[in-house]
């Protein structure tokens, strides 16, 4: 019985070990992306003006830790997700499914309230790419062993 519970608490520490790291990506990203908004891509095109933010201010830090939330969230799942399954549809189904659902979540509220679309697909697109990111950090994180797959072979049960 005492195995089975050693087990069950290496997995989860591996899982927080994987959450963390996501969760580290995601903040990093959203820091990127929110420079990137504010110095490029709202200075240069009119459309994308909205993505303007003020930086460290409240909204922008619960952006933020909201980021490093989902990241978390993301980490935690994703290790279980490829398990110790090399197949590349898992992987981007992964990161699709998480970005997907933070950016479609985006898009209803910006046609909801703003009435332009462009920049909630903007912000879609960059949360995919916060979630590959993260993906890429715990595949390497992975094929480093500093995180270890969730065995598939696994078994809670008696």
């Amino acid at each position: 019985m005492n195995n089975i519970s050693d087990n069950l608490m290496a997995e989860r520490l591996e899982s927080i070990k994987a959450g963390i790291l996501a969760a580290l990506c995601l903040l990093s990203a959203f820091l990127i992306t929110s420079l990137v908004n504010n110095l490029v891509l709202a200075k240069y095109f009119a459309e994308l003006r909205t993505l303007a933010v003020e930086l460290f201010n409240l909204q922008f830090l619960l952006s933020g830790a909201i980021a490093s939330f989902s990241g978390l969230l993301f980490g935690v799942t994703y290790r279980y997700i490829i398990r110790l399954d090399q197949n590349p549809h898992l992987k981007a189904g992964g990161v699709l499914a998480f970005g997907l659902v933070r950016g479609l979540a985006q898009i209803d509220v910006g046609i909801a309230f703003a009435g332009d679309v462009l920049p909630f697909v903007v912000l879609t697109f960059e949360g995919v790419l916060w979630f590959k990111l993260a993906a890429i950090a715990l595949d390497t994180a992975i094929q480093q062993g500093w995180v270890k797959p969730f065995s598939s072979t696994f078994n809670t049960h008696i």
